[in-house]
């Protein structure tokens, strides 16, 4: 179920609204959401040239990566320097995560596949790795409501509600998810839904931990 998305005339993709990838100015524009064919609806990047830096994971083969598979083209970027908030006001610094790794990941309540996503990704919690999910949503009262009206346990109601965080990050679909390991490198990202409870995940994460 969609909630609180644009206009119903929306393509058959997971796309963010232009309008966000215009300027700065624009932040503020509302993010777009349609699914046709089910939870795998998404978009391929763009090809991108081969990162230098961090050790790369034997997954990371196919530039442009499919939609759910690991995309390796900005490996070794270093944490960006924002910082989060959430709905009481605390405040989170990516730059000081360093130290453990961390998988970050833009969704928003809105956003059918990132809904469906988000028991995996509180279940990876304590498992080595610092799991930051960032909402999207204009409307962002509601999103610490929204976590624990599904029994989301462990993931906090962090906000990019002026979408700075997306637009540095060039999002154009949700959900994101970037991988960076404990020095602060980015190890992959991956555009689109992800089962994230498989063995073929672990190993993907693998690289990090």
């Amino acid at each position: 179920m969609i909630e609180d998305g644009p206009s119903a005339n929306r393509p058959p993709h997971i796309w963010l609204e232009p309008a966000l990838l215009l300027s700065r100015s624009l932040n503020s524009a509302v993010l777009g959401l349609a699914l046709a064919g089910g939870l795998l609806a998404g978009c391929d990047r763009q090809s991108g040239e081969k990162a230098q830096g961090a050790a790369k994971s034997a997954a990371c083969t196919s530039i442009p990566a499919k939609v759910g598979e690991p995309d390796c083209a900005k490996q070794g970027n270093q944490l960006p320097d924002f910082t989060l908030e959430d709905p009481s006001g605390k405040t989170l610094s990516l730059a000081s995560l360093k130290g453990k790794p961390v998988l970050i990941n833009l969704w928003a309540t809105w956003c059918a596949p990132c809904v469906a996503e988000l028991p995996q990704l509180d279940a990876l919690v304590g498992e080595g790795l610092r799991v930051v999910t960032v909402s999207q949503d204009q409307d962002t009262a509601k999103v610490a409501d929204f976590l624990k009206q599904r029994g989301v346990k462990h993931l906090e109601p962090w906000l990019d509600a002026k979408n700075d965080l997306s637009v540095h990050y060039d999002i154009q679909v949700l959900p994101t998810s970037i991988l960076y390991d404990a020095e602060g490198r980015e190890v992959w990202r991956i555009t689109g839904p992800r089962e994230w409870n498989t063995e073929a995940t672990k190993k993907l994460l693998g690289p990090a931990l």
